[in-house]
């Protein structure tokens, strides 16, 4: 008979705690029970999760932010594209579980972790890394970002087998969600950079530019008519 049982535990996750460096009173646990259908036997997993507060807090952290900046970086990978998806993928939650496995920060499938070489999916560093070199590897395969995106999801033998995105309602959601959130961060990136390249372009363009006429330092001249009047001109 199977069965599926969840107990919520109130204990802190301490070995877990230290892996991810994440503060003990931000997390809780979930023992997840489930019956193997294969040996029949029950199998346990602990799924963590932190509240949403803290998660936000991580969002902005230095750390993780240097870690994307360095990965990115080092694979040639767009440091707002890394940023998309670990929003899309674990909302920067360090300790995220899938229901399909997927662990970490961007959210690495067992096989992916093994592939590039992660001991610890939960190590924020090792985990950005491998997603980092995987959105590469597929950046150069199917060079198309929306492709890569797709590929990241679904995998690339699907994308492969349908030559686009593929038609699983999952897959066209998340390209659809982190092509949003890449597509906006690269406006205001584009925004703000073109608000200053005008600026110092504008500064300049005015100290090259000569003065007009009007700006222009004018000759004065001065006379005295046959009357005897004094007369002043500019030239």
């Amino acid at each position: 008979m199977r069965f599926c049982l969840e107990l919520v535990i109130a204990a802190l996750v301490l070995g877990t705690v230290a892996t991810a460096d994440v503060k003990a009173s931000e997390l809780r646990g979930v023992w997840v029970v489930k019956v193997d259908t294969r040996t029949g036997k029950l199998v346990r997993n602990l799924v963590a999760a932190t509240n949403p507060d803290a998660t936000r807090t991580r969002e902005t952290n230095p750390d993780v932010r240097g870690l994307i900046a360095d990965a990115a970086k080092n694979f040639d990978v767009n440091p707002m594209l890394v940023d998309s998806v670990i929003q899309v993928e674990s909302n920067y939650n360090p300790l995220a579980v899938s229901p399909k496995g997927a662990q970490g920060l961007m959210q690495l499938m067992p096989a992916t972790a093994q592939r590039f070489g992660v001991t610890d999916s939960f190590d924020p560093k090792q985990n950005i890394e491998a997603g980092v070199r995987y959105l590469k590897l597929l950046q150069d395969t199917f060079q198309d970002d929306r492709l890569a995106i797709a590929a990241y999801n679904a995998g690339e033998k699907a994308v492969a087998k349908y030559r686009d995105v593929p038609p699983y309602p999952e897959t066209i959601d998340y390209v659809a969600k982190v092509g949003k959130k890449y597509g906006q961060a690269k406006r205001a990136a584009g925004t703000d950079g073109q608000v200053k390249d005008n600026q110092v372009k504008n500064e300049a363009k005015n100290a090259e530019e000569p003065k007009t006429a009007e700006e222009a330092p004018r000759h004065i001249l001065a006379y005295v008519d046959p009357e005897g009047k004094l007369h002043i001109a500019t030239r």
